[in-house]
C-alpha cells in the first residue's frame, strides 16, 4: 500500500511566516527559514511554504526566502507557492531548491503557462492549489487577490483531468486557521474521485485526520501551525495515525549534539 503523507504548510506574508485565519487575519509568527528548519528536524513527509502576497503584487516568486531555505541542507521535500508567473519562473523556483511548486493564481490567469510547467518540469512537479468553499451551486473556487468566488472552470478541470498536474491541493479557506475547521464535504463535492487530492484547512484532530486519510484519493494532509501547538507533535500525530496509511514517525538526529 503506498503511505499517505503529512505535509507541513507555513503561509508567509511580507517575509514572514503567519498563522493566517480564513485568508483574512494575520498572527506573526517568526522567520519562515527557522519553521521550515524545525519541520524538517521533526520529521513531515513534505513541507509547503505559500507567500500569499507575491501574486496579488506581481513580485515574482521569493527568490530571498528560497536562497536561505536551500542553505538548510534540508532532507525534506520543498513545496514553493507564490508569485510563479511563468515558465522561466517555476525552472528558478526548482533550481533553487524546492522539489516541486504549486500554482494557484495561472489556474485563474493564464493556463498555457500551467501546461508549459508541466512539460519542462513534468506533471509529477505540479500541484494545482484551489481554495474553495461551498456555495449554493456547489463548490466556489475562491481568487484571494480580488476576494471574490466563482465556478471552478471547465478548462481546468478538463487539464487536471489530463493529468497535466499531479496533485490537487483542496484548501479550505473560510476555515483556514480554525481548529478542526475543515469541511469533509469539499472532497465529497470535487467531481473527479481519480485525482490525488492533498487536503488543508483547518485540520488539528487526529479523527479528523484520520476520515481523511481513510478516502482513495486523499494522498496527504496539510497541516500548519497547529503542528507547533505541543512538543513533538508531528510525531504524535504519526503514531497515533499508525493504521491509517500515514507514514511512520521519524526522529531526525541530524541536530542532535
Amino acid at each position: 500500500m503506498l503511505k499517505k503523507r503529512l505535509i507541513g504548510v507555513i503561509t508567509v506574508k511580507d517575509g514572514w511566516a503567519v498563522q493566517s485565519i480564513g485568508y483574512r487575519r494575520y498572527l506573526p509568527l517568526g522567520k519562515p527559514e527557522c519553521m521550515v528548519e524545525n519541520l524538517d528536524r521533526w520529521g513531515v513527509d513534505e513541507i509547503l511554504v505559500q507567500s500569499i502576497d507575491r501574486s496579488r503584487a506581481n513580485a515574482g516568486p521569493d527568490y530571498d526566502l528560497l536562497r536561505k531555505l536551500a542553505r538548510l541542507g534540508l532532507s525534506t521535500p520543498l513545496i514553493y507557492a507564490g508569485g510563479i508567473r511563468a515558465v522561466e519562473d517555476g525552472t528558478k523556483v526548482i533550481q533553487g531548491g524546492a522539489d516541486r511548486v504549486a500554482v494557484d493564481a495561472l489556474l485563474h490567469d493564464d493556463l498555457p503557462v500551467v501546461r508549459g510547467l508541466s512539460e519542462q518540469l513534468g506533471a509529477q512537479a505540479i500541484i494545482a492549489s484551489l481554495p474553495v468553499a461551498i456555495g449554493g451551486g456547489g463548490l466556489e473556487w475562491f481568487d484571494y487577490r480580488c476576494s471574490a468566488a466563482s465556478n471552478i472552470g471547465a478548462t481546468v478541470v478538463e487539464m487536471i483531468k489530463q493529468g497535466i498536474v499531479s496533485e490537487v491541493m483542496l484548501t479550505d479557506w473560510q476555515n483556514e486557521g480554525l481548529p478542526s475547521g475543515f469541511n469533509s464535504r469539499l472532497v465529497d463535492l470535487f467531481s473527479d474521485e481519480a485525482v490525488p487530492l492533498i487536503v488543508f484547512g483547518g485540520i488539528s484532530r487526529v479523527e479528523q485526520m484520520r476520515e481523511l486519510l481513510a478516502r482513495p484519493n486523499v494522498v496527504a494532509i496539510g497541516v500548519g501551525n497547529f503542528l507547533s501547538y505541543r512538543e513533538h507533535a508531528v510525531q504524535r500525530f504519526k503514531e497515533e495515525l499508525a493504521s491509517a496509511a500515514l507514514r511512520p514517525p521519524f526522529y531526525e538526529t541530524k541536530y542532535s549534539l
